[in-house]
């Protein structure tokens, strides 16, 4: 085997002394021949032939030695399997050179490295914060020396010139409820030319908080990730302590977090589908659909005690079960809400002033989708079939498949009827599921963190791939915890979206991908 040749699986984990350390050329030109098909050559013209492969994680970790060392997990989604190797660089001369402008999906990781750990990316584009915040920085003079560096408590934003072109700038407050984001257009008359998004209110600092508290405070955080990502979130956490613990969880318990997870992504895209119809005016789909994710709430509830799934996952298992008389209750009021979700999805798909604010509008590429590394609904709307459950079955998924659903055209009809096909795909696993949960205990419990190891966990949250890497030191605790939503990877394809769209269309673009401010800010 190849010394450069490292590839885990899902759910597994390994020591750090296993994953290979390349020089900065050969880290570098690994990860675009690995990507070529998705990689534009630094001189233009067309890609090479690609490797096929995709960038699923890169990140950094400041070592004892006071190296820093950079990891980066590539996604080979046709077989499952995930190359990881690394390269490590001095604290002092903390700069690389970038592989943005031949892979834009390196550019949000390369701008969280050099916010977090003082890391220029020579030749990025836009090597700017992520979530700015003054107090995060490590490093006083972080920006000293990079191009166009903004100054201390400023942010710089794209500029368009011309007499003609004028700002839009909305938020950061918002009307209502809606988490803080700050969206700043650059328009000719009516036409977007550019949106450039402002994120980093709602950062909390999880990530470093992760390798400070307790593993019973620390699954708490992993649920406060996203608060409409509970399930997601929570399993991720629990698979990858599981995964370093040498915990394998019944099936039973597995059978019960695949049902909780499924609930969670219905009462999503459901809600979703509500949340269009009020956009376009639309308001008897949107009362139904409002009522029908309720109804999958409480399901939620039901199962969990609490409409949102909060303590129901934890490492070794579960902490709830399904009864016989629950569990046909369950099957019964699925059954119904399947047959009310059809007939609103069908008035709502049929109707042609429904479809003609929808189709064609915010479009997205499947060559722009790719080439950003767009994840889960939003890359499946341009016709990209990533899905987690699939390409890297976890838990009971490797025994129920679930069919990838794809739409070509990338519109905000795409968006949307992927919502109501995923809605069917998920009603049918759990009629499924619920006909035959296996045996087995609800709780294992694990032995301790294995040191100086670290785990990968993915799961396919509702809005996407979510990424969890923990890593131990040599006394067994966690030394670095990193955390990637899927908003990390698809904010971009919302700016994408709305280019050369009427500003108008913004808030329906906005709904269909409907992206998380927290699970981005972290």
């Amino acid at each position: 085997m190849d010394s450069q040749e490292f590839d885990v699986r899902n759910g597994q984990s390994w020591e750090w002394s296993a994953v290979p350390v390349l020089g900065e050329d050969s880290f570098r030109q690994k990860i675009l021949e690995e990507c070529s098909q998705w990689a534009s050559p630094a001189g233009g013209g067309a890609s090479p032939a690609g490797g096929g492969a995709r960038l699923v994680n890169l990140f950094a970790q400041l070592e004892d030695s006071g190296s820093i060392r950079i990891f980066v997990m590539l996604g080979r989604d046709q077989e499952g399997k995930l190359p990881v190797f690394s390269m490590r660089i001095s604290q002092d001369q903390a700069s690389f050179q970038s592989l943005t402008p031949e892979l834009p999906q390196a550019h949000m990781f390369e701008r969280e490295m050099a916010e977090q750990f003082a890391i220029t990316s020579i030749g990025h584009p836009w090597l700017k914060p992520v979530r700015y915040h003054q107090n995060y920085r490590n490093v006083p003079d972080l920006w000293a020396g990079i191009p166009s560096r903004p100054i201390p408590g400023a942010y710089p934003f794209y500029r368009v010139g011309g007499e003609e072109a004028h700002e839009v700038a909305v938020g950061p407050v918002h009307a209502g409820i809606i988490e803080p984001g700050h969206f700043r257009f650059q328009c000719h008359g009516e036409e977007i030319l550019n949106l450039e998004i402002q994120l980093g209110y709602q950062h909390r600092g999880i990530e470093k908080m992760m390798e400070d508290v307790s593993a019973e405070r620390a699954v708490l955080l992993a649920e406060s990730i996203a608060g409409d990502t509970v399930i997601g979130h929570a399993m991720a956490y629990c698979n990858a302590i599981e995964s370093l613990s040498d915990c394998e969880i019944s099936p039973r318990a597995e059978a019960i977090r695949a049902i909780a997870l499924e609930l969670e992504r219905l009462s999503n895209h459901v809600g979703d589908l509500g949340a269009l119809s009020t956009d376009i005016g639309f308001l008897p789909p949107a009362a139904y659909f409002g009522r029908l994710r309720g109804e999958f709430l409480n399901l939620l509830m039901e199962l969990s005690g609490n409409r949102y799934g909060r303590s129901l996952c934890r490492p070794g298992g579960v902490l709830f079960d399904l009864d016989q008389p629950m569990i046909e209750n369950f099957r019964k009021r699925l059954l119904i809400a399947r047959k009310d979700l059809k007939e609103i999805s069908d008035l709502f798909f049929t109707k042609s002033s429904v479809l003609s604010r929808l189709e064609g509008t915010g479009i997205v590429s499947t060559k722009i989708a790719q080439e950003l590394g767009l994840v889960g609904p939003a890359a499946r709307a341009c016709g990209c079939g990533l899905d987690v459950r699939t390409d890297y079955a976890f838990g009971m998924y490797r025994f129920h498949h679930i069919p990838i659903s794809t739409v070509l055209s990338g519109d905000v009809y795409a968006r949307s009827l992927i919502r109501w096909l995923e809605s069917q795909r998920s009603i049918e696993f759990l009629l499924d599921l619920l006909t035959q949960i296996p045996e087995g205990d609800l709780q294992i419990k694990g032995s301790g963190l294995k040191p100086n190891h670290m785990a990968l966990a993915m799961i396919e949250g509702w809005r996407g791939e979510i990424v969890h890497v923990a890593m131990t030191d040599s006394n067994s605790r966690i030394a670095r915890y990193k955390i990637k939503d899927p908003s990390f990877n698809n904010w971009m394809g919302l700016s994408m979206a709305v280019r050369g769209a009427q500003i108008s269309d913004f808030p329906v673009c906005n709904k269909s991908f409907n992206l998380s401010y927290a699970g981005h800010d972290l």
